[in-house]
């Protein structure tokens, strides 16, 4: 059995979460568990949607991939000791330790990222640096059992590839056709590079909004 601990929490990204859950869930002999801070009950995204988690993150005593999500809920657990020792602790069990967006910010806090390259949403970049990371401006970035993914969809990147590893590259590309992964979105907008100034200055109004 191969042990899989995606975290969920309050204010979560639900995509950061949902989008790797949709791949990890069909890797073989794969149990996929969703985990949050203090009773296992219901958390909310930003929006209407709950997610029941399975088990309470205290409850969890090794897990062979971690995989730490985004939102705008990670602001109260970087600055939460007892979250991040016990985040340090699953860790040292891990065969591969991974975030998605904001995500890797709760990492840098729990001093995993220290001397490591590491990417996250292009608008918290900067972040990365004050827990002692490298940013990258890269889709998925891999140091070590540790991988970081950019913005909310570059978790089911992440995810497919932590699939080829945990069972290989035919398995992660029949799940990649089974739910027909082939992105050919209607504009060319998706990175800070590639959009217009207007466009980047209406995401990041919506971003400090908290939307």
């Amino acid at each position: 059995m191969l042990d899989i601990t995606l975290l969920v929490f309050d204010r979560i990204t639900a995509l950061d979460a949902l989008g790797p859950y949709e791949v990890l869930r069909r890797v073989p002999e794969a149990r996929v568990r969703f985990a949050a801070p203090g009773l296992p009950t219901p958390v909310r995204d930003d929006g209407a949607l709950v997610i029941q988690p399975h088990v309470a993150w205290e409850d969890v005593e090794r897990t062979d991939v971690l995989l730490v999500p985004g939102g705008f809920g990670v602001r109260p657990l970087r600055e939460d000791e007892a979250f991040l020792a016990h985040l340090r602790t699953l860790h040292e069990t891990t065969r591969f330790t991974a975030s998605v967006c904001t995500g890797a910010l709760l990492l840098g806090a729990a001093g995993l990222l220290e001397g490591a390259p590491a990417t996250t949403h292009w608008a918290y970049l900067d972040a990365l640096a004050e827990y002692g990371a490298t940013p990258r401006e890269e889709r998925v970035v891999e140091h070590g059992k540790i991988l970081t993914g950019a913005g909310v969809s570059a978790g089911i990147d992440l995810a497919l590839g932590l699939a080829a590893r945990l069972a290989d590259e035919a398995t992660a590309q029949a799940i990649q056709l089974g739910i027909e992964y082939d992105p050919a979105p209607p504009f060319d907008a998706g990175a800070p590079g590639k959009a217009p100034a207007e466009v980047r200055a209406a995401a990041e109004a919506r971003l400090a909004a908290g939307r």
